[in-house]
């Protein structure tokens, strides 16, 4: 990684080394030389060489849906349907036994009938046969009665219900559970057959003839015969049970390996996980991607220390990134290995020498990039497959920007807002990304030593001042970025207006100074200063500068007009020009301005704080710049390999026509923001619409205002249900005993007897109503919906924040 000249830069901070420090709360690795950190509630800890890193760098991440925690995630269970009720099959049963018994006292008429008349009324009297009626007629009388019993039972069944209480009582284990009830049904029919209860074997006799059951006088071939007739009766029997309970596929595989290769079956499949899923192929810990392009070397020193636990999780990430990077070209390869073995886990560092975090409050997976913020609610309205698995946060999702909605102490700041800054700064010290973080001073953003650059507006010790233009020479750019702070809220001005005449007062003091001018000389400028208009013009004409001429001429003639918004700028750009700012904001040469393009090339993790305390309207209006100068920073740079995010705590009267455009063009520059309100209502009206529509991802939290849930209920939309109604209707008799019975009833009962009529439609309603966001979710919770850039969505889930 190189480090473009940034080493030793002011205000960034040097490498602390691993060892000895304590472990960090929360985080799914330990550092080296600290305890091993628990797993997640039901979770598996996976096989592994015993050292933290590699058991979690072996963890499997299967694929899954937005949102979804990825780390050693197991899919949760099919859902089991409700517990049937036993009354239906016990009373079948009994019914199926009385009707048995009823049938073999023959006390059911002309269920007999139709094998009488089959085989011949002659051998019949009232019903029953006659003494010495022929073998096969006795066997045919027998083998119907049998079916009629295996017939009513198949009927009980049926009505009864009894494969839905075997399917519940089974559960998983359902083909282990049918091959082992249909071998028990097989050995029985054998049983039948072979013992002569079920006169099958006579049944076949009578049919073959008498020549061919003797084997034409040979007792041997008689023998062989014989055992030809079972085997194939058997085989018949036993075919059924055999596809019916799929023998070959529950029961093959426990036989021994030769018996099964004899089968043609090979390797048992192997069963559905339970547990977290044991990763086929070599261990990602061991850098199977190194060995596979021949760095053998490199992969053995790397091996070593994950195993020892000299590499952390973010050492691991940061490196197969410069091996990504490197495989790009075939001349940096070389020089990869020589680094890796050179340097071991410190190689290709961070620009700011660290290699993590001082602390870390939620569950990271530099991996995957993914921060766990909570777990999805099991609730009915969300679901089934996602209810109790962790939720969480990733590029992919941030790439469409988030706008979380909540009161104060709903969590925003330390459930959602800071677990994202941390996971975009281990993120930039893999060199994969760059954040921006911005709050009120005070604000539970993380420590300083967690970022690169601190900027703490209108505080004398900061080491770094802001720079209203971002860092721009185009005066026009810095024009329309800085009308867009200082009036882009105001309704009645029209800011490409603000941006003009900004633009015509900032080109001609380029021009003349090289620079642009400070907070005191730009005011002055849009009052209409005499004195300062006057000194410029003069040095214009002295240099010979026509065309700025031309613009300040403009200037002076718009000056005073109807409309002319430099008043307005004015008074705005008067709340920076106060005594607690005048070390800020300063464009000099001594001055130490900090500029949003250096987030274009570098892995930084800045801070910005602002005043809100003492200097809200001053917050306010760099709030806005920042975000305008965001958004033009992101779109214009030409490296995107970077994702950029930027992160806004408190984003009240941030929100401009212009920024909403541009956060919507963020997904498609590898960029992302964040943005937190405490309410809709900081948002202009006109802007509700565009802004949940720009955002991918929507958040409320608990204690929303209806006002606020109907907008997120429309943005979330509606989905097609089912609905069950029933109605009651009376039941009027027109029989006496009928009209007594329900007399006595309704005496017994005090109800009146009436019949149900249920009616199942499919109707179309929100996924969340205003009122459900706004008093159904409990404290500590949230609804989240998410959408990655690459398209997939996630509906509206109700979670529990916290991991």
């Amino acid at each position: 990684m190189d480090n473009e000249g940034t080493h030793g830069a002011r205000g960034t901070r040097g490498a602390q080394p691993p060892d000895g420090r304590p472990s960090r709360p929360g985080g799914s690795v330990p550092h080296p030389a600290g305890p091993s950190a628990a797993m997640p509630p039901g979770r598996v800890r996976p096989a592994g060489t015993g050292a933290p890193t590699a058991d979690w760098l072996n963890a499997p991440r299967p694929e899954s849906d937005p949102g979804v925690w990825r780390y050693a995630y197991v899919p949760r269970p099919a859902e089991r349907s409700s517990r049937p009720s036993l009354v239906g099959p016990a009373a079948t049963l009994v019914l199926w036994l009385l009707l048995w018994l009823l049938l073999a006292q023959r006390n059911i008429p002309y269920v007999f009938k139709p094998i009488e008349i089959i085989t011949g009324p002659e051998w019949w009297t009232f019903g029953t046969l006659r003494d010495g009626a022929p073998p096969l007629v006795e066997i045919s009388t027998t083998l119907y009665y049998q079916a009629l019993v295996v017939l009513l039972g198949f009927w009980a069944a049926r009505i009864g219900n009894w494969a839905g209480l075997f399917h519940y009582y089974a559960g998983e284990r359902l083909g282990r559970a049918r091959a082992v009830a249909t071998v028990m049904a097989a050995a029985l029919a054998l049983w039948l057959y072979f013992s002569q209860r079920v006169p099958l074997v006579g049944l076949l006799y009578s049919i073959i003839p008498q020549g061919i059951q003797q084997g034409g006088g040979n007792k041997y071939l008689a023998v062989l015969i014989s055992w030809i007739l079972y085997t194939v009766a058997a085989a018949l029997i036993i075919w059924p049970f055999a596809r019916v309970g799929e023998w070959s596929k529950e029961l093959v595989p426990l036989l021994p390996t030769r018996l099964r290769s004899l089968l043609g079956r090979g390797a048992p499949a192997p069963e559905r996980p339970r547990t977290a899923p044991e990763r086929t192929g070599p261990a990602p810990a061991e850098w199977p991607e190194l060995r596979a392009a021949g760095r053998t070397d490199a992969a053995e020193a790397l091996t070593a220390a994950v195993r020892t636990g000299r590499m952390n999780d973010v050492d691991c990430v940061r490196l197969r990134h410069a091996w990504a990077v490197a495989r790009t070209r075939a001349d940096r390869l070389e020089s990869f290995t020589e680094t890796v073995l050179r340097k071991g886990p410190t190689a290709y560092p961070h620009p700011s020498g660290d290699r993590d975090l001082p602390l870390r409050t939620a569950p990271h997976d530099p991996l995957t990039g993914q921060v766990r913020i909570g777990d999805c609610a099991d609730d009915p309205r969300n679901p089934y497959p996602r209810r109790g698995s962790g939720m969480a946060l990733e590029p992919a999702s941030l790439g469409t920007s988030l706008l979380a909605v909540g009161p104060p102490g709903s969590g925003k700041t330390a459930a959602v807002v800071r677990p994202v800054i941390e996971s975009l700064a281990i993120r930039a010290l893999t060199g994969q990304a760059a954040v921006l973080a911005v709050g009120g001073a005070g604000a539970q953003l993380g420590p300083d030593d967690a970022y690169d650059v601190v900027v703490r507006i209108g505080d004398p010790d900061s080491v770094h001042d802001f720079d209203l233009y971002g860092g721009t020479t185009d005066p026009d750019e810095a024009a329309a970025t800085l009308a867009e702070g200082l009036a882009g809220d105001l309704p009645g001005l029209d800011s490409r207006r603000a941006g003009t005449v900004l633009g015509q007062l900032l080109g001609p003091y380029r021009t003349v100074h090289g620079r642009f001018p400070g907070v005191p000389e730009l005011r002055e400028l849009l009052e209409g200063s005499v004195t300062a208009l006057t000194v410029l013009r003069q040095a214009l004409e002295a240099g010979g500068e026509h065309t700025m001429l031309r613009e300040l001429d403009a200037r002076a003639r718009q000056a005073g007009g109807a409309g002319d918004p430099a008043a307005v700028l004015a008074d705005r750009i008067a709340v920076l020009d106060r005594p607690a700012f005048a070390a800020f904001f300063s464009t000099g040469e001594d001055a130490r301005p900090f500029s949003l393009r250096s987030l274009e090339k570098h892995p930084m993790r800045v801070r910005i704080d602002l005043p809100e305390r003492a200097h809200a309207e001053a917050s306010h209006v760099l709030a806005r710049l920042i975000l305008a100068q965001f958004n033009a920073i992101t779109a214009a740079r030409s490296d995107r390999s970077l994702f950029v995010c930027l992160v806004l705590d408190d984003a009240t009267h941030t929100v401009t026509a212009e920024t909403v455009r541009g956060i919507r063009r963020l997904r498609s520059v590898n960029a992302g923001a964040v943005l937190a309100l405490r309410t809709l209502d900081d948002v202009p009206e006109a802007l509700h619409t565009a802004l949940l529509g720009s955002v991918g991802c929507n958040m409320a939290f608990a204690g929303v205002s209806t006002w606020d849930g109907k907008r997120f209920a429309e943005a979330w939309g509606k989905e097609w249900v089912e609905v069950r109604e029933v109605a009651q209707h009376g039941v009027f008799a027109d029989q006496p005993l009928t009209r007594a019975l329900h007399a006595l009833r309704k005496l017994a009962t005090g109800k009146a007897v009436t019949t149900d009529a249920v009616t199942v439609r499919q109707v179309e309603r929100e996924r969340w109503s205003a009122s459900g966001l706004a008093y159904e979710v409990a404290a500590g919770h949230a609804v989240i919906s998410l959408t990655t850039v690459d398209g997939r969505h996630a509906p509206p889930l109700l979670m529990k924040l916290g991991a």
